[in-house]
């Protein structure tokens, strides 16, 4: 392919369409070939010679006839449809704009990027066509789609880190609130606001887990707000509780417990399952044990643990719980008497929840890794807790998460008096090995 003569970038609202956004996470390139075809123009014979491919094997993947599977292929793709690598789950391709080019909140992804010698928005006659181009009435397949997509977004973000994937969740967001401004049916204009809800929240999340605070903030209080539209007031309680554990890393223990006390109020309302409100209950705990307060925490420990015996197998809990199961209730109660200080209590609870984590979940293995050392820390067992935040940096290294690395900085800064122990020098070198800013500050818990 000429190097000298880049192709043109698919329509950005192609790029955020649900179906698009599915068929590249499936790689189900005859599905992808057919929206390129349908949205962009780009015919069989011109994507096979994009992507260096015959046009018989482009007409036998459209026809269901052939699957495209080896990575060099994969990449071809990518590289000759200009679609993004990580809709495809690769790497970012050279093409693309740097990593710092789209950190910034509410910027346009690179893929979204027209031409660099327009920096102004198209004129309202293109956007309309483009509107007519993606086919943006809403529909029931269209909402199923969008759903999976926040579904396997929670998935990589347990995965990977929330960070990579903040340009696509921003974008897909903005492609919803546009087919809100299209308006439609009352039914479907609900299930639309639903969504974004669910978009804004996940995008607060990849900021909070950045650390970046006040754009995480101003992302769960646009969710608040779209739940508040439909009144879905076990959704607003689920932003709330996001909203008081930020405020517990943002050493503001007083709001976090008023949030999580707002959060429990708008779940009794409505009647929140028993697992709603156990996973309340435990924020609840959380901010009690930044407080300080022994009995509170205590108290919300035993309220969390009583809502959750009552959980029946026909509870008609909302998604979004359904990750607070019986490990996540010991883990998180573990981790509340280790806020609290009360080591000898937390680590046997830590410790067995930590060895029933799913390997796949490699964020939550560094973080609960780093509380069980740090409860092993507090009693004294310098050895054990050097090799257990040891085994915290391989899953940490593998995650873009700042929140992980952060607690892992302040680890170290801890270990300052125990310098030269032998066990504090093996954990200082591979965590310079393997988290190279690691020693570069020591944010709060």
């Amino acid at each position: 392919m000429p190097k000298s003569s880049p192709p043109p970038e698919l329509p950005a609202r192609l790029l955020m369409h649900p179906e698009m956004i599915k068929a590249c996470r499936l790689r189900d390139f005859g599905r992808v070939f057919q929206m390129v075809k349908r949205h962009a123009g780009i015919y069989p014979s011109m994507i096979a010679k994009r992507c260096d491919l015959t046009p018989s094997r482009v007409g036998e993947v459209i026809g269901g006839k052939r699957k495209l599977l080896h990575m060099d292929v994969v990449e071809r793709i990518s590289d000759g449809l200009r679609i993004p690598g990580h809709m495809l789950g690769l790497a970012q391709r050279t093409w693309e704009e740097p990593p710092a080019s789209c950190a910034t909140d509410r910027q346009v992804p690179s893929h979204m990027t027209e031409h660099p010698a327009s920096n102004s928005p198209p004129s309202s006659d293109v956007e309309s066509i483009l509107a007519s181009a993606a086919c943006t009435s809403p529909s029931a397949s269209m909402l199923q789609a969008l759903r999976s997509s926040i579904e396997d977004y929670w998935r990589r973000d347990d995965e990977h880190g929330g960070e990579p994937l903040r340009p696509a969740v921003i974008g897909q967001l903005r492609y919803v609130e546009s087919l809100l401004k299209e308006g439609g049916r009352d039914g479907m204009q609900r299930e639309l606001l639903s969504v974004a809800a669910e978009l804004a929240r996940l995008a607060g999340w990849t900021h909070f887990d950045a650390r970046q605070f006040s754009q995480a903030r101003l992302y769960f209080s646009q969710a608040l707000e779209l739940a508040k539209d439909i009144d879905d007031r076990q959704f607003m309680a689920n932003v709330l509780a996001c909203m008081s554990l930020q405020s517990t890393y943002q050493d503001r223990p007083v709001d976090a417990l008023a949030l999580a006390t707002a959060a429990q109020d708008h779940a009794r309302a409505t009647s929140g399952t028993p697992r709603v409100l156990s996973m309340l209950a435990m924020r609840e705990a959380f901010a009690h044990a930044t407080l300080g307060s022994r009995s509170g925490t205590h108290a919300a420990i035993s309220e969390a643990h009583r809502h959750f015996e009552r959980i029946s197998h026909g509870d008609p809990d909302p998604s979004w719980v359904t990750y607070f199961n019986e490990h996540k209730l010991i883990v998180d109660t573990g981790i509340a008497h280790g806020r609290l200080g009360e080591a000898e209590i937390a680590e046997p609870l830590i410790a067995d929840a930590l060895r029933r984590e799913s390997s796949a979940n490699r964020r939550g293995r560094a973080f609960h890794a780093f509380w069980l050392a740090r409860t092993q820390f507090q009693q004294g067992k310098l050895e054990q807790a050097c090799h257990t935040a040891m085994d915290a940096l391989t899953p940490a290294s593998a995650v873009t998460s700042e929140r992980v690395t952060g607690h892992l900085r302040e680890f170290s800064v801890q270990l300052s008096p125990h310098r030269r122990e032998p066990a504090a020098v093996a954990f200082e070198s591979q965590l310079r090995q393997l988290l190279p800013t690691g020693v570069s500050g020591s944010p709060r818990p």
